[in-house]
């Protein structure tokens, strides 16, 4: 078994890098380029996860975005033009729920066309995955990550706070590896409390599939999810209770600035991978720009105002001004919330740790 300070410490130097998208030339004030565009194409989800859409304050009178309100799929296409003709070369489409949109393969095919993309990727949830796959594939999609927090069916209902069974889940995950939709990546959020016992399992199910998964540090994304840094599982934990049943071993990134910490399984039988926003935060190597379904630009996924895009597509922007919008914005960007908020908090563990006061935007909103 791997020792595990040797373990931390190469893991951490592998991290560095200046990100996905140097060639680009577009860097911001802390010398990041611009490397990948995340996309939500709906606000609306059919689950009810804790850490993300907490029932009790996103129950059935909230009122989401209607129809005028969201972006077209021309409106989509066209920002994702100018974003790659500034360098991106990665598109992830996300939501919400992004299956929820009606004709997404329309989508998938629009942006799979746009030279220069290289990874075009989807997150889901994986409840409608079964009978869209083939579809999504054929329209050009590459590759899926799926939320899945549970395996076990009754914590994965509570987490979820959904009637779609996890059978439904794992099915979306073998019909996406059928049709071609690989690497599959399937993302669990560790709570405390909540299911850091369904960590090893996760793990087993999945060990010798292909299927890579990635546990991720619980986040204080948005406003409403009640986040506590003492209901934060530490990545040295989920390690250690993987490490009790495997030998695992650092592996190098694939690409400059990967957000997650790779780790092989010494036998062979695939990887695992663990995202360390809140006790490792990787602030310094982050290559992504987001846009929300209402068309809002955020330079960090715990942003509180974004840039308004809708209002200049549909008030007769061209290409170069929304060009010269997104060099200026990047340009200036300095963002390193978790960096931050470790520093805060270090040292420092109880009651006193919850989500800071600043309003943020949730993370329904802007896809992860």
């Amino acid at each position: 078994m791997a020792d595990r300070q040797e373990l931390t410490s190469r893991a951490g130097r592998s991290r560095g890098g200046s990100g996905e998208g140097e060639a680009s030339g577009l860097s911001d004030r802390m010398g990041r380029a611009l490397g990948d565009l995340r996309i939500s194409v709906t606000d609306r989800c059919n689950f009810r996860c804790v850490y993300c859409m907490p029932r009790e304050v996103f129950g059935s009178d909230f009122k989401f975005l209607g129809r005028d309100e969201v972006l077209t799929f021309e409106e989509i296409e066209r920002l994702a033009r100018v974003f790659v003709g500034l360098g991106v070369r990665k598109l992830r489409i996300t939501g919400g729920e992004p299956l929820l949109r009606k004709d997404l393969e329309e989508l998938v095919a629009m942006l799979a066309s746009l030279e220069g993309v290289e990874d075009l990727a989807l997150t889901t949830n994986a409840s409608l995955l079964p009978t869209k796959a083939e579809a999504l594939a054929r329209a050009g999609l590459h590759r899926v990550t799926v939320s899945l927090d549970a395996l076990d069916p009754e914590r994965f209902r509570s987490m979820a706070d959904t009637r779609v069974p996890v059978s439904t889940v794992l099915k979306g995950i073998d019909e996406a590896l059928k049709a071609g939709l690989t690497p599959v990546r399937v993302n669990a959020v560790v709570k405390r409390g909540t299911n850091e016992d369904q960590i090893v399992p996760l793990a087993r199910r999945f060990r010798g599939t292909g299927v890579t998964v990635r546990f991720i540090e619980y986040m204080d994304v948005g406003t409403s999810n009640g986040w506590r840094l003492d209901e934060v599982v530490p990545a040295r934990e989920i390690l250690d209770r993987l490490e009790a049943e495997w030998a695992l071993e650092p592996l190098d990134p694939r690409v400059p600035g990967e957000v997650a910490t790779r780790y092989g399984y010494s036998d062979g039988a695939g990887e695992i991978g663990v995202i360390a926003s809140v006790t490792r935060p990787f602030c310094e190597g982050c290559t992504r720009a987001r846009i929300t379904a209402r068309g809002e630009f955020f330079t960090c996924l715990f942003g509180s105002r974004g840039h308004d895009f809708r209002a200049q597509l549909r008030g007769g922007a061209s290409d170069g001004e929304l060009t010269e919008t997104v060099r200026r914005i990047w340009a200036g960007r300095r963002d390193r919330y978790s960096e931050l908020r470790t520093e805060a908090n270090r040292g420092r563990r109880g009651e006193e740790e919850s989500t800071p006061a600043p309003p943020r935007v949730e993370m329904f909103q802007i896809g992860g």
